[in-house]
């Protein structure tokens, strides 16, 4: 497949051989970027871990201190005075039982997280099927589990993202913007690296964090000396 002129030029700013320091990896990914969007910078953590074993699993949420960069759509199951403490915190959308058919039969997906209180689990969980791949189930480990609605919402809204393992045990998080000084994206990275070094399964042998790679939407990976962070 032919590819197009920013792309090979941006490609040719990487060494793929080399092994960046974060501020070095963070410049080069902005300076990559070649779309006309405000691209997200994105991070892939490769593990050593086995998710097909429960105490080899990594889960959880961690506070960006410079957020996203996104506005984040909060759906929020809760009753009575939940309800209202979810509205009142800046939730997009807040029910209960009557949201269950707009969103088996009608096929809606306008929010990016789901936050529910105990108490409507068995309702949620009957949506399973449907939010479960597409990442959205609330959970306790990641904060969407809560009675303390409105401050999951609050989190989320100011920077909140939740962290797991996909299939091949790889944690793909977005850290911020393009537009991003390069400060902020990496004020962002090393939050988050705190909390994943934090979640080191106790049943792991062997290498945790196998390689670190920042990019943009759009642009190459640039690989992270993971040495230097884990030392």
């Amino acid at each position: 497949m032919k590819r197009g002129k920013k792309v090979v030029e941006a490609n040719s700013k990487v060494d793929r051989m080399n092994l960046y320091d974060v501020t070095e990896a963070f410049d080069l990914v902005k300076e990559c970027a070649h779309a006309k969007f405000d691209e997200t910078v994105e991070v892939h953590i490769r593990t050593g871990c086995d998710g097909r074993h429960a105490d080899q699993q990594i889960r959880g949420a961690v506070v960006l201190p410079n957020g996203t960069g996104k506005d984040v759509r909060v759906l929020v199951f809760a009753k009575g005075e939940k309800e209202k403490e979810a509205q009142e915190a800046g939730a997009d959308f807040v029910g209960a039982e009557e949201l269950i058919p707009r969103i088996q039969n009608e096929n809606w997906f306008e929010y990016d997280v789901v936050v529910a209180t105990p108490d409507m689990m068995g309702v949620v969980g009957r949506l399973g099927k449907i939010l479960g791949p597409k990442g959205l189930m609330p959970n306790p480990k990641a904060g969407t589990v809560t009675m303390d609605v409105a401050k999951a919402v609050k989190e989320i809204k100011a920077g909140k993202i939740e962290y797991r393992l996909d299939k091949a045990n790889i944690v793909h998080v977005p850290l911020g913007k393009v537009s991003f000084d390069t400060a902020k994206l990496e004020e962002n990275f090393r939050a988050l690296m705190d909390a994943i070094l934090k979640a080191r399964p106790a049943a792991l042998k062997g290498t945790y964090i196998k390689s670190l790679t920042v990019a943009s939407t759009m642009g190459p990976g640039v690989r992270i000396n993971v040495a230097k962070l884990t030392n």
